[in-house]
């Protein structure tokens, strides 16, 4: 196996010729002498989408393409075809009001790009593709852009703002708002500084009495996360305890996220009953999650809070990295315990994982959720919910978690059922 990380251009275009002849990962592995998973990773990363037509026909990716008989849709129709049915029209999808978008099931699949396929001629879909110059290009910038300046988005520095520059102004050290503040500031101090050098923040350095007169100096790089939070709530202490308490329901949190920087949904999977919750938040610090999980513990009462979220498995996101404020209230009562998966092992908690399948269904990877609010979130997961699943017998979660726990709690977490017929799983439910 190659010990070199990065794909060269070469090795880029022999991707490309394989898969134009059709080879699989496994095989495109096996003569490039890398791993197949890095091989679909690097299509994946770097798909080339064209909205493009086929040999004679224009773009048009309508479910009712074939069957369409709509004509003139256009009132000042300027085409030299007006006789023709509209579904001929290059024009067709975007001015249609009965347009529903069908994309290709490939693509869902390995190769998931268009290179090899035969349908390529007739096929009036959108395209996806595979090119080797253009995926190169895109590491190397992305190469150079994660290697220089601030990996903070526009949204990101605004919040850190808000909550920083008052404080500052306030008279209080830096040191002292990350120690005070710390779930909702997720950088490290030497971050902030140069935040403040490079007059991203409302602050400025006349702003810190002791800055301007020290010179600058070295100072070691701290974590993000502080490892000292998952001591004794390793995925193995983890099983551990399942094995002495095998009667308690585990709980799966998770976050989704859209664009960084971006709003984030909290996501709470009860694993029996395969129901999950999700929550929006402003920002993916701890300090969010913290508020939500006091809201739940406050409607639900302690009893019942207890009862439904014994055990809270999530992963090494930032946002988990104050167990004690999940495991405790504010009077101190024990009402959780936290655990976190190995790194990079999301099949550890492959339920929720497989869940947010769903959620994607209705909101693409790569969306923005800034556009959402919270009734839009319940009424995407009340659509989830209440869709039938084989593992259950053919029974809904929402069903399911009513008949372990009752309608009443249901009512409480703000769940409702869509009938059978009426659940819609697509990107028009939100819109």
């Amino acid at each position: 196996m190659a010990k070199q990380k990065h794909l060269t251009l070469d090795e880029r275009f022999d991707i490309q010729n394989f898969l134009n002849q059709k080879y699989s990962f496994k095989r495109i592995g096996i003569e490039l002498d890398r791993d197949c998973t890095t091989i679909s990773k690097e299509i994946q990363n770097h798909v080339i989408y064209k909205k493009v037509g086929a040999m004679g026909h224009s773009y048009n990716a309508c479910t009712h393409r074939f069957s369409c008989d709509f004509r003139l849709i256009c009132v000042s129709c300027e085409s030299t075809y007006k006789q023709r049915f509209c579904r001929f029209c290059k024009s067709c999808n975007s001015n249609c009001s009965d347009f529903i978008e069908e994309r290709c099931k490939k693509f869902l699949k390995p190769p998931y790009v268009c290179n090899g396929c035969d349908k390529q001629r007739s096929c009036t879909l959108e395209k996806h593709f595979y090119h080797a110059a253009t995926a190169h290009t895109e590491y190397r910038d992305c190469l150079s852009e994660i290697r220089s300046g601030i990996s903070l988005s526009e949204p990101e520095i605004k919040h850190l703002d808000s909550v920083i520059s008052p404080l500052i102004k306030r008279g209080q050290s830096i040191n002292h708002i990350c120690a005070n503040n710390a779930d909702s500031i997720m950088v490290s101090e030497s971050t902030i500084y140069r935040l403040i050098d490079y007059n991203l923040l409302s602050a400025r350095n006349i702003d810190l009495p002791r800055k301007v007169r020290y010179k600058s100096r070295k100072i070691k790089r701290n974590f993000k996360v502080d490892k000292v939070c998952r001591t004794n709530r390793t995925f193995k202490d983890f099983e551990l305890f399942m094995n002495d308490y095998s009667e308690l329901p585990i709980t799966q949190i998770d976050s989704v996220e859209g664009k960084k920087g971006g709003k984030v949904l909290l996501t709470i999977h009860f694993v029996k009953a395969e129901l999950m919750l999700a929550f929006l938040r402003d920002a993916n610090d701890s300090q969010s999650v913290i508020n939500i999980f006091n809201k739940l513990y406050l409607e639900l009462r302690p009893d019942i809070f207890m009862e439904l979220m014994p055990v809270l498995l999530g992963d090494n996101g930032s946002e988990f990295s104050n167990p004690l404020a999940l495991e405790y209230d504010s009077q101190g009562n024990k009402r959780t315990f936290v655990f976190y998966c190995d790194p990079s092992a999301p099949y550890q908690k492959g339920s929720a994982e497989k869940n947010h399948e769903f959620i994607r269904m209705i909101i693409p990877k790569g969306l923005s959720l800034d556009f959402l609010t919270q009734e839009k979130v319940e009424l995407m997961m009340n659509n989830i919910n209440s869709y039938c699943r084989k593992s259950l017998g053919n029974k809904c979660p929402y069903d399911v978690f009513e008949f372990m726990y009752g309608k009443d709690i249901l009512n409480k977490l703000g769940c409702s059922k869509i009938p059978a017929n009426e659940i819609l799983l697509h990107p028009s439910l939100l819109k």
